[in-house]
């Protein structure tokens, strides 16, 4: 296995937008190359015939079907609650600027 180097730890911190001061480095480095020395170790794992787990609680289809309700409203009668109409569609102020 490869051991991570100060210029690896820098990167990472960099892409991970962190800001590491001089001594945390060595810290890092020890404490992320035991990290990937453990993930070596659980590649030794005999898992061929273990079962994957993706789903726990034995549901298949947790998903509604969609129903169409009608509640009696046409939805342009609704636009008459509403300060601005513009192209069938409710017109607000921005909230974004660009």
């Amino acid at each position: 296995m490869a051991k991570l180097s100060k210029k690896d730890v820098l990167k990472l911190a960099r892409l991970a937008r962190i800001e590491l001061e001089p001594d945390e480095i060595n810290v890092y480095i020890d404490e992320i190359n035991r990290i990937l020395t453990y993930v070596e170790q659980l590649k030794l794992v005999d898992s061929k015939d273990v079962i994957p787990t993706n789903q726990i609680t034995g549901l298949t289809n947790i998903m509604r079907s969609d129903v169409i309700i009608d509640y009696g409203y046409n939805p342009r009668s609704l636009f008459k609650n509403v300060p601005k109409v513009r192209q069938h569609q409710i017109q607000v102020k921005r909230m974004v600027e660009l």
